[in-house]
């Protein structure tokens, strides 16, 4: 998730003595939420505590204070962190055009195999990981985690719809409603993958996907 310190990278520092949220305030936030991104794709909201994060940083109790209102507002943040971290990558994956359609979603599926198997699947995936345990979280969660989810539908349905064009499935596959299907059966094979710390899982699940779809 190197992706997520990028903000904090990309500033130009100017000439002179460099200005104070650049200097040490930026660097402290940008910490925090990484920690954050970490700790809920592995445990989720509710078992993580704010003391752990700070604890995993370094950095006093004071500072969380000073960027973030209070948990809620901490948590509402890192869903949109990892929903532009994860759009980034649907992007980089699933619009190249030296790939086929179908060869991108093949290649978005060995990405998130090596993604699991590099922290021993033990992380999941965020948004999938706050939907199970939505019960217990903030109600303005919901609407986030769904507008989410969206996004990732439209931009994996607009994938299939190339894959329409170049023939690789059939013209008359709903791509909204494949696309729908997909994530709601990838959501649970990565649960599974990160359950059993196996690949399995998520080979099983696209098996399965591209058999009903590849002509």
């Amino acid at each position: 998730m190197d992706i997520l310190l990028l903000s904090s990278a990309t500033h130009k520092r100017r000439r002179g003595r460099p200005p104070k949220e650049l200097a040490g305030y930026s660097e402290t936030r940008e910490a925090l939420l990484c920690a954050g991104v970490a700790a809920l794709t592995t445990k989720g909201f509710s078992a993580t505590g704010i003391d752990e994060i700070l604890k995993s940083v370094n950095v006093p109790k004071g500072s969380f204070y000073h960027y973030f209102k209070n948990k809620e507002a901490f948590g509402a943040l890192l869903i949109e962190r990892y929903a532009l971290y994860f759009a980034t990558k649907l992007d980089r994956i699933l619009s190249n055009n030296e790939r086929t359609p179908l060869q991108r979603m093949y290649d978005f599926i060995d990405d998130a195999a090596l993604g699991m198997k590099k922290f021993n699947f033990s992380r999941g995936c965020l948004v999938g990981n706050l939907g199970q345990e939505m019960g217990a979280l903030p109600p303005a969660y919901r609407s986030l985690l769904v507008e989410v989810f969206n996004d990732w539908q439209q931009r994996t349905s607009a994938c299939l719809k190339e894959a329409v064009d170049e023939n690789e499935i059939d013209s008359d596959v709903d791509c909204n409603a494949l696309s729908e299907y997909f994530w709601i059966g990838w959501e649970g094979a990565v649960l599974r993958a990160k359950l059993e710390q196996s690949e399995a899982p998520l080979r099983q699940f696209s098996k399965g996907f591209f058999s009903g779809i590849e002509i």
